[in-house]
């Protein structure tokens, strides 16, 4: 089975075009892609888990 591909935040950051600050202050109201918090504290992001989030930002069209 393949690992899943592991993205450093700055990673994510720059495929956002977010800044930190702008990320972290999403996260507080507890909206963002699920984080994963490796032993060394680092901040990994799975490209699944990000995939995922991206799709539900997508706005409906109006009806």
């Amino acid at each position: 089975m393949a690992r899943a591909q592991m993205l450093k935040l700055s990673e994510v950051l720059a495929e956002l075009n977010m800044s930190r600050a702008a990320f972290y202050r999403m996260r507080a109201r507890g909206q963002g892609p699920r984080l994963v918090k490796l032993p060394n504290h680092q901040i990994r992001v799975r490209r699944a888990d990000l995939d995922s989030w991206l799709i539900n930002q997508e706005e409906v069209p109006a009806a």
